[in-house]
């Protein structure tokens, strides 16, 4: 799941909904495993199947008209428990980047910590993504981490999102907490030699 990440131009992929949880991004009972494989399959799994495994056809991830490596979810997205096996899920189905007004800051993390960028953008900026996709689900929105900027492609409206300067450094590097450690293991032994 380590990619660097520069400008990701993609269709998306409409979520409208506010206060998703991360018990409905990822289900309770998908906890058991440690392994970051298959969690994919399992996002928003009980929004995509019924209890007896069938398609819901029309969830937005089961309708062929929406796709892409953008999520573009309402207000208050990840809120719930601290699980990181939601940031899995979201990473594992193929999202590169959730857009959302606001994220619970928790999964916020966890996202950034598995290779997702979440961009929050103001609520107007949002509701206009929202409606672009729905006119035109092939309309693309382009997000360039260096500028920091989102645009939508449809109307050539951009915002500009924050993100925490290490993290945006990892993010650009494919660098996780631990290879960024060992990648200046040489400049903290020498911190300590001269500060014994």
């Amino acid at each position: 799941m380590k990619q660097k990440f520069d400008v990701i131009t993609s269709t998306c992929v409409p979520l409208p909904l506010e206060n998703v949880d991360t018990d409905q991004i990822i289900p309770a009972r998908f906890l058991k495993a440690t392994d970051k494989e298959g969690f994919g399959d399992n996002l928003f799994r009980d929004w995509r199947y019924h209890a007896d495994g069938t398609v819901v056809e029309d969830f937005v991830l089961n309708n062929p008209m929406y796709g892409g490596c953008i999520l573009v979810a309402g207000k208050n997205f990840g809120s719930g428990s601290s699980r990181e096996h939601a940031a899995w899920a979201i990473a594992g189905y193929g999202f590169r980047v959730v857009i959302s007004s606001f994220f619970a800051d928790i999964h916020k993390n966890n996202e950034l910590n598995n290779f997702v960028l979440p961009v929050q953008v103001t609520e107007d900026f949002l509701q206009e993504l929202f409606l672009s996709i729905k006119d035109n689900p092939k309309m693309e929105v382009e997000v360039d981490l260096p500028r920091q900027t989102v645009t939508n492609k449809a109307t050539g409206r951009s915002e500009h999102f924050d993100i925490n300067g290490y993290k945006k450094h990892c993010l650009m590097n494919g660098l996780d907490d631990i290879d960024f450690l060992v990648a200046n293991q040489q400049k903290t032994e020498e911190w300590e030699r001269h500060n014994k």
